[in-house]
């Protein structure tokens, strides 16, 4: 194989404008740090095509849409005001938070009319919109979605079931190959989780889900004890005691199922 030609850049602090001209084009991809390492993030169809054959990856589970703020998560997704609370809440105390959500019609018609509807949602048309993710990618998200109408959506940046240790030499050749720019940040990695080890980090962030079976929102508690379906911690992660804190203080009632997706 020949040597990886793909550019890589260390972030510069700020929004990387090398990125936002690569997403804003057609079919683009880069890898990009978070708080828990590193991530694919593509912006459309060809994008995330390209992204499902880097990680010989299933398509079967919610896509990831990166959320610059609590706004952009309002304008896409159904939620109740007790999840906008959480939303917010989080959002206060920067802690990352991803929550799969049914989308709102009026926002569907804001997705590209090409092949994106289809793999960004599950079948029962819900993503997991996640904030907070890290400095490095929030300013890439903010500004694709302010500036440019454009949604970013993210895959951990390694081959599917490996994690990369919050190293971008841990990414793999595959991914290396395909992105068109990698921005390097390791020290920032490390920095989100200084007391932790390489095999004892969190490799990801918490998902919650806040749908039934069908896809169908959660009905608002409104402080009532019992009340089914209610919020399910299915992935743990970065910061999942504060996160079960912060769910306690808002429902009265919620699970927690560490791997139950579907």
């Amino acid at each position: 194989m020949t040597e990886a030609t793909t550019a890589k850049i260390n972030w510069n602090g700020g929004v990387q404008g090398e990125a936002i001209d690569i997403l804003k084009e057609d079919g683009g991809m880069i890898v990009s740090p978070t708080k828990v390492g590193y991530i694919i993030m593509t912006s459309d169809d060809q994008g995330l095509e390209r992204k499902f054959a880097a990680k010989n990856r299933k398509r079967n589970k919610p896509g990831v849409v990166l959320c610059g703020s609590v706004e952009q998560v309002k304008e896409l997704a159904q939620m109740t005001p007790e999840i906008e609370q959480m939303y917010q809440q989080h959002w206060d105390e920067d802690i990352l938070l991803g929550c799969i959500l049914p989308w709102k019609e009026e926002a569907k018609s804001k997705i590209p009319n090409d092949g994106t509807k289809n793999l960004m949602m599950d079948k029962r048309e819900t993503s997991c919109f996640v904030i907070k993710f890290g400095t490095p990618s929030e300013n890439i998200a903010k500004e694709m979605w302010e500036k440019y109408g454009k949604f970013s959506f993210a895959s951990s940046a390694n081959p599917s079931g490996k994690g990369n240790r919050g190293l971008v030499a841990g990414i793999g050749d595959q991914i290396e190959n395909a992105a068109d720019l990698i921005i390097e940040a390791d020290d920032y990695v490390a920095s989100i989780q200084p007391d932790k080890t390489l095999d004892t980090r969190y490799e990801q962030g918490v998902m919650v889900s806040m749908v039934d079976e069908t896809g169908k929102l959660i009905p608002e508690q409104n402080g009532a004890v019992g009340i089914q379906p209610a919020p399910i911690v299915i992935r743990k992660g970065l910061d999942v005691d504060k996160i079960m804190k912060i769910m306690s203080d808002i429902f009265s009632s919620w699970d927690y199922r560490h791997g139950f997706y579907y």
